[in-house]
């Protein structure tokens, strides 16, 4: 049996500013662990990405711009990603790379929604 840990952003050994898509205004984050047996596909996608960004940390489906509901299709996905700061989407075999993509499709959510 394995084991589930919880434990808060300051053991990741990351500065929050390094990785603010994951902590929460009040500083606290709610953090999913990934673990090689159980799902080596995506353990090893995060560990590519370490490898290449020094960060172990990659946001998966539970993101949106707030007062927007949250990601549920791709289609919800590519909009949110073409609407903030984020790099890159991964959504199964797809990586798209944000400036490779069509630049009329960006979305700015600054005048719908009060930033954090």
């Amino acid at each position: 049996m394995i084991k589930k840990k919880l434990f808060g952003i300051d053991k990741l050994n990351i500065k929050r500013s390094e990785i603010p898509a994951v902590t929460h205004v009040d500083y606290s984050a709610r953090i999913q662990t990934v673990n090689q047996y159980t799902n080596k596909r995506y353990y090893d996608l995060i560990s590519k990405f370490k490898e290449k960004t020094n960060c172990p940390v990659i946001v998966n489906t539970s993101f949106n711009v707030r007062g927007e509901p949250i990601v549920n299709t791709p289609t919800d996905a590519f909009n949110c990603f073409m609407g903030t700061e984020l790099d890159f989407l991964v959504i199964g075999n797809c990586i798209l790379d944000k400036t490779k993509q069509d630049p009329n499709l960006k979305k700015d959510y600054t005048k719908e929604f009060e930033l954090d």
